[in-house]
């Protein structure tokens, strides 16, 4: 599927977030040619009257000024250099960003204004960025979050339509270490009965350590309205047999109660501890420690 690409001037770049680890959020692009069969943005697409189904990423909306609108914000005696996440919400390294280059613009204002910044990921198209990604890793701080939930083949084509191959974005993930940027391997998310089979969580975790991976983490699926819809249209084509265990796991919530997810995430745990999973980069791109004010002697 080829998107309709919408060139849209925004007002604000920065998004003030709530319920999150992170207070800030900025997405050069609305609209993601991904495609991802779980991305929770659907819902926020649904409840915006925009397409969640079958023709969530037919539009990519561009916000074509949001790096001079990013300086502004980032320039303002009030801006207190807190991390800004990219990509919370909309892939920042979809195909689009090869012609426009707005991801790539955002991490030099943010570099220029020494604030640090986290990237969320599934395109290998970062490594692109390598150099203006290491000069924010020494002026404000800069990590990388590269999602890989599953190296199963079958899984990958049905539920991330439009990504790269995990492999290829895993290559990504050792440029980055070896230029000494920090980067984690997202297991974001694992499907219950889909993909968290004690060896295809084995797999992500040992070629993540392969990789270079600094950290890896894990989550599980998150359906809500708008995203719970088009998964169970995938589901029902691809695991059919699945259908009435995901009816009765989210028949009351989004997220997955406690025990339903316990043993997955201990699972990955243990693996991380099994394979070593350490910052072991050779190069380590830091921004200097600030300044500390020494108590006055009397």
């Amino acid at each position: 599927m080829r998107s309709d690409i919408r060139e849209e001037p925004c007002s604000s770049a920065l998004n003030r977030v709530k319920g999150m680890d992170f207070n800030w959020s900025l997405n050069p692009y609305t609209g993601c040619a991904h495609r991802c069969a779980f991305c929770y943005v659907r819902a926020f697409e649904r409840r915006a009257d925009r397409p969640s189904g079958e023709a969530y990423g037919a539009s990519v909306r561009v916000k074509i000024n949001v790096a001079p609108v990013l300086r502004a914000e980032l320039a303002r005696a009030s801006w207190t250099r807190e991390t800004v996440v990219i990509g919370a919400a909309t892939d920042p390294y979809q195909p689009i960003e090869g012609r426009y280059r707005l991801t790539r613009a955002c991490i030099e204002e943010l570099s220029h204004a020494r604030t640090p910044l986290q990237i969320i990921t599934r395109g290998p198209m970062i490594v692109r960025d390598l150099d203006v990604l290491t000069d924010a890793a020494q002026r404000g701080g800069a990590r990388v979050h590269v999602s890989v939930p599953t190296l199963d083949e079958a899984v990958w084509r049905a539920t991330e339509t439009g990504t790269a191959p995990p492999h290829q974005r895993l290559r990504a993930v050792r440029a980055l270490v070896d230029a000494g940027i920090q980067v984690a391997v997202a297991m974001a998310p694992v499907l219950p009965g889909i993909s968290d089979r004690p060896a295809q969580l084995e797999a992500v975790v040992l070629a993540a350590r392969e990789a270079g991976a600094t950290k890896v983490w894990a989550s599980l699926l998150y359906l809500q309205p708008g995203t719970r819809e088009h998964f169970m249209e995938v589901l029902a084509r691809h695991w059919p047999e699945e259908r009435a265990r995901y009816e009765r796991l989210y028949a009351t919530s989004g997220y997955l109660k406690r025990k339903d997810s316990w043993d997955t995430l201990a699972e990955v745990a243990r693996l991380k501890r099994v394979f070593g999973i350490a910052d072991r980069r050779r190069v380590r791109l830091e921004p200097p420690p600030q300044p500390t004010q020494l108590d006055l002697a009397i």
